[in-house]
């Protein structure tokens, strides 16, 4: 997947000696992010740390094994943090938002604590394009604002830097690849995750993909021309300089 490594080229994800964290919740798309991660620093001349970090959320039906042996089998640390958020969210501790809400705030708040605490500068996210599409249309049909996940977002002040490295691949793009990989993809764990407005927003954007295959290039092209700073900017895939190698003037 080509554009695995033209997005990290265009937003400038990753520089020479950076340590990068990988959220590995073992789908598809978090297994190909790892693999492709990887190859690709086996092929550049600049080198950078990966460690993936994957954060159990209570339901326990991901093999953590199989996570193990295929972070191993990449020469990639696997940590692991145990936590009982799937659960808690659908409880009634969670009477005021959504389980998907409640979930991904504290899995995020997990993944930068990790970061803290394993000197990673840099967190890989596996959202993908549709993923960009869909928050962006959650966000103007339920929050009334035009926002949506960026390729490259600081945070704390630019101490961790949350890069989308798939930004410029689609869902299908992500199964096709993890089924000619063999990778070991985790059975979907939240019972909630096929009932939520982004599995409604979902259904609607793939229905008009399939009535006209121009409304995906259409809906990203009008998102990196916005000029707004809540919605993904244009990638630039001039050459840059290799280490060590002086910049022209």
């Amino acid at each position: 997947m080509g554009h695995c490594g033209k997005a990290v080229h265009g937003w400038r994800m990753i520089s020479h000696g950076d340590a990068v964290a990988v959220g590995l919740s073992g789908g598809k798309d978090s297994l190909s992010l790892l693999w492709l991660l990887v190859e690709r620093r086996r092929r550049i001349p600049i080198d950078y740390a990966i460690k993936a970090f994957h954060v159990e959320m209570g339901y326990h039906t991901v093999d953590h094994g199989a996570l193990r042996d295929f972070c191993g089998g990449l020469g990639v640390e696997l940590f692991i943090r145990e936590t009982d958020y799937g659960p808690r969210a659908h409880t009634p501790e969670n009477r005021e938002k959504s389980p998907c809400f409640f979930c991904a705030m504290h899995r995020r708040r997990e993944l930068f604590e990790m970061c803290g605490r394993h000197g990673c500068a840099k967190l890989a996210l596996a959202h993908h394009q549709d993923d960009i599409f869909e928050t962006f249309l959650m966000n103007y049909f339920f929050a009334g604002s035009l926002a949506t996940m960026l390729p490259v977002q600081p945070f704390f002040g630019g101490e961790i830097t949350v890069i989308r490295p798939l930004a410029l691949v689609n869902a299908e793009e992500t199964r096709r690849f993890a089924a000619k990989k063999g990778l070991p993809v985790q059975p979907p764990c939240c019972p909630s995750a096929a009932l939520g407005q982004r599995a409604r927003v979902r259904e609607i954007l793939e229905s008009l993909h399939r009535a006209n295959r121009k409304v995906r290039p259409s809906m990203w092209g009008a998102l990196i021309s916005s000029g707004l700073a809540t919605l993904p900017p244009e990638p630039d895939f001039s050459r840059l300089p290799l280490p060590g190698e002086p910049e022209e003037d």
